[in-house]
């Protein structure tokens, strides 16, 4: 099969498309015919460099296709069945084909309503991750206000539906750039501001502060984000795009303001609760199956173009969701 590999760590000309063995499924897992695959910051994030990843390591944490071979005690799937799914755990989405825990494979013909192929390779990470965060660790009340930064990118794209839809009050976004404005606008939000104007998001919403605040940029936003929280309200820490250092809280800061800080990885979450992931994960296509979510698909490339991929997120290019079309 043909596959994008890590074979080094560094910026996106490391990249290479090579040809590699097939791989086979083991005990409750599932290999994939991969017809397109979603590009994420995290893919990123291992091509910089992760301590401890394998070389080369073909990287990839959602796809979309048919599902090639079942291995032994996988029920509930058939060959030939389309499906989207996680491959978080151990990456290898970028490639033709793919192996995922059955329990993070999620068959496409049962749901009330269509979803293309495309589609369905970009929302397994970020539908479910929106999902689960808003549900499961924020805890959103309805009526509670809610700030989503880097509200035009990938999931950022769907945090504001997926409020909306669990029943938020206000909710607003920043974006990095003013190009970026219009595009998330469109996606629901009530109010979007420039990341730089956050410490004026007072006066510029009318709100007296955020019950909650979804950060995946990191460095200053995630501090400045701390004190635009109401008393009780929760700061979501789910990324670091800004590539910045790691920011110090005081927990005798927390204990004086009533705020919370909560950290939200999909992966370890898949790891050590496959289960709850695939039950949002289904709530999470039929919510885009059926209208109530929006997905957008904004830019389609070919596998042997994974180096422009990872270009055009690091230069922060992308609105929308970005797949790779790997065959078919």
């Amino acid at each position: 099969m043909q596959a994008v590999v890590i074979p080094q760590f560094g910026g996106p000309e490391v990249l290479e498309v090579r040809e590699l063995p097939n791989p086979q499924p083991g005990p409750g897992q599932v290999s994939i015919d991969v017809v397109y695959a979603g590009v994420n910051y995290a893919e990123i994030i291992f091509r910089r460099g992760v301590p401890g990843l394998p070389l080369p390591f073909v990287p990839g944490i959602e796809v979309a296709g048919y599902v090639r071979e079942l291995g032994p005690d996988v029920q509930n799937l058939r060959v030939g069945q389309p499906v989207a799914a996680l491959t978080i755990i151990a990456g290898g989405g970028y490639a033709e084909i793919a192996i995922a825990q059955a329990p993070l494979v999620f068959p496409l013909d049962d749901l009330d309503g269509n979803i293309d192929l495309a589609t369905a390779a970009a929302l397994p990470s970020n539908v479910t991750t929106a999902f689960l965060l808003l549900s499961s660790v924020a805890k959103l009340h309805p009526g509670e206000s809610v700030l989503v930064h880097a509200a035009a990118g990938g999931v950022g794209s769907v945090l504001g539906q997926v409020a909306r839809y669990l029943g938020a009050g206000k909710v607003v976004g920043t974006v990095g750039s003013p190009d970026k404005i219009d595009y998330a606008k469109s996606l629901g939000y009530d109010q979007v501001l420039l990341r730089d104007e956050i410490t004026d998001a007072r006066a510029i919403t009318g709100l007296p502060g955020f019950d909650i605040i979804l950060d995946q940029v990191g460095g200053v936003t995630r501090t400045q984000s701390l004190e635009l929280l109401n008393q009780l309200g929760r700061l979501v820490a789910m990324g670091n795009a800004s590539n910045a250092e790691d920011v110090q809280i005081s927990a005798n800061l927390l204990w004086f303001t009533g705020k919370a800080v909560l950290g939200f990885n999909l992966r370890a979450m898949s790891i050590e609760f496959p289960e709850r992931v695939n039950i949002a994960a289904r709530q999470a296509l039929q919510l885009v199956a059926s209208g109530k979510v929006r997905v957008d698909v904004t830019d389609v490339l070919s596998l042997n173009q994974a180096v422009e991929a990872h270009q055009r997120i690091e230069q922060r290019l992308t609105t929308g969701k970005l797949v790779l079309r790997v065959q078919g």
